[in-house]
């Protein structure tokens, strides 16, 4: 195992409820026939993510049931519906006293993100005080990848859906930019619109 793979954990954030898509999970979303939160955990995996951390919501227990998530760690966020700085600061904080130097956070309704993205991701990871930035045409996106440094101010910060957003804003310039638009495709599946992205 690298060292790197060893100090960055997999942050995979699905406990959206997709309320513009008739509230239905948006981990159970069908893509390439399994749900789409074990796809998204097969993406972190398949970049090098050994541990990974996934933060569940809406419809909880049935994910449970329905997706298979072997060996990865899960967080239950019951507060999910204030939005995603409540998921993000719920995956950090179970990441204390891991080990984990870095978190890598993924969003369960990119899957046009893939492993190609997050290893650039990964690979740009240096120590605790890392900010790294996947960016598609120089415009910051998903994946982003925190040093352990950064997690208080983070999670002190994340509210509502802005999650990391502000805190990031203020750092800009302390931000690697890691250019994957050659390799992803960054949309959301948020709508019924979007769902002709999944296959």
């Amino acid at each position: 195992m690298t060292h790197r793979e060893d100090q960055v954990a997999g942050l995979l954030l699905a406990a959206g409820g997709g309320r513009r898509l008739g509230g239905r999970p948006k981990a159970l979303l069908e893509h390439r026939g399994r749900p789409l939160v074990e796809h998204a955990v097969g993406v972190l995996r398949a970049a090098g993510c050994t541990r990974v951390h996934v933060v569940l919501g809406a419809g909880a227990s049935v994910v449970r049931e329905r997706a298979r998530l072997d060996g990865c760690v899960l967080v239950d966020n019951p507060g999910w519906e204030r939005g995603m700085g409540s998921s993000l600061r719920a995956g950090l904080d179970s990441l204390g006293g891991t080990g984990a130097r870095a978190a890598l956070v993924s969003l369960v309704d990119q899957p046009g993100i893939g492993s190609l993205a997050v290893a650039r991701v990964l690979a740009a990871y240096r120590d605790d005080t890392s900010l790294v930035s996947a960016a598609y045409d120089g415009t910051r996106g998903h994946p982003v990848l925190f040093g352990a440094a950064h997690w208080a101010g983070i999670a002190a910060s994340a509210t509502g859906d802005r999650g990391a957003r502000a805190y990031l804003v203020e750092r800009d310039a302390a931000i690697t930019l890691v250019e994957c638009g050659d390799v992803a495709r960054p949309y959301d599946i948020d709508t019924e619109d979007d769902l002709g992205h999944l296959e």
